[in-house]
């Protein structure tokens, strides 16, 4: 397995992590059985990088991850936890906290649910608008000197809060949407990054399954929030797909397949980005795999830009409601 820097005051993680929202629900349902069997696949090709949310099937993910690990070495692992979304009993969102004591309750139960005595990466889901984000970070920071958590990330925030987190405390990370068609932080988010030494983790590097090369459209089933996406509705999904043909192309010539060709060209943005892959099947992780032997020539990825041009996308990565809760939308 490759590895990777993650940030200047972070660790050295695989060149990919695997990301296990979908595991949990998200995406419709999930076995768990062959969730587990992914998850030690992934732990066996040298993926050492977990990605969760405390708020994933409302703690189902943190406990899945948990019984996952209980035969395998601790200190082999990182583990990066999301927190602050709200969610009520019926399943719906309805808001963030990111407030000191929230954070060490949040964290007192996720270190219960994954039977761990610390976390590697611990960070805010979103900004809590009510919150400034040194009272977030300073409480986070306070769990690192208890040896709660190791390092700090940051999840889907902009330039200003990245600059006023990393003044706290030393940031390893930030966790955000990066893919062909979602290219929205090269603009100031990612110099910004750069800039103050913050490694990237980028998630939906193959927009949930829409440039995978596997969907089709109307595939999204009961419980799979895709069917409230943007982008896979009627209108757009089907000039977003016509995306994917092009790169399939691309990707037959290279003797790989078309979610391996969009893998690697987030990898190929940088040594400084890890993908998450969000596998729920080993097949599915095999596939993805793969991509770290994918090499993109600039002719290539020329050619991806071509057929993806920056800003193709038809629809936004979030409903309107969504969108307006994330502060790296914003400027």
């Amino acid at each position: 397995m490759q590895n990777r820097q993650l940030g200047a005051a972070g660790p050295r993680v695989s060149a990919l992590g695997l990301g296990c929202m979908g595991m949990s629900g998200m995406y419709g349902p999930a076995d768990r059985a062959e969730s587990i069997a992914t998850i030690h696949a992934a732990l066996d090709a040298g993926i050492d990088l977990l990605d969760t949310g405390d708020f994933y099937g409302v703690g189902h993910n943190e406990m899945l991850i948990g019984e996952a690990l209980r035969t395998r070495r601790r200190e082999d692992v990182l583990i990066s936890v999301k927190f602050g979304a709200l969610r009520d009993p019926a399943l719906n969102w309805t808001g963030y906290d990111a407030r000191p004591a929230a954070v060490r309750n949040f964290l007192s139960y996720s270190l219960q649910r994954l039977g761990v005595d610390y976390i590697d990466i611990y960070r805010p889901a979103r900004l809590d608008p009510e919150v400034p984000i040194e009272d977030t970070i300073g409480a986070v920071a306070e769990m690192v000197q208890a040896g709660y958590v190791r390092q700090i990330g940051l999840s889907e925030v902009g330039p200003d809060t990245i600059r006023r987190a990393a003044a706290v405390h030393p940031i390893c990370d930030l966790q955000i949407e990066y893919s062909l068609i979602s290219r929205g932080i090269e603009d100031s988010i990612l110099p910004t990054c750069r800039e103050l030494g913050i490694g990237i983790t980028a998630y939906g590097v193959l927009s949930r399954g829409l440039i995978s090369g596997h969907w089709q459209a109307g595939q999204s089933g009961a419980g799979d929030f895709r069917g409230h996406s943007p982008r896979f509705q009627q209108g757009n999904v089907e000039r977003n797909l016509a995306l994917v043909e092009e790169l399939r192309r691309i990707a037959a010539a290279k003797g790989a397949s078309v979610a391996q060709i969009a893998i690697a060209w987030v990898a190929a943005q940088g040594e400084d980005i890890v993908p998450l892959v969000g596998a729920r099947r080993r097949d599915r992780l095999d596939e993805a795999l793969g991509a770290l032997d994918v090499t993109l020539t600039p002719e290539d990825l020329a050619a991806i830009g071509r057929a993806v041009p920056k800003g193709a996308a038809a629809g936004e990565r979030y409903d309107p409601k969504q969108m307006a809760t994330l502060d790296s939308e914003r400027g």
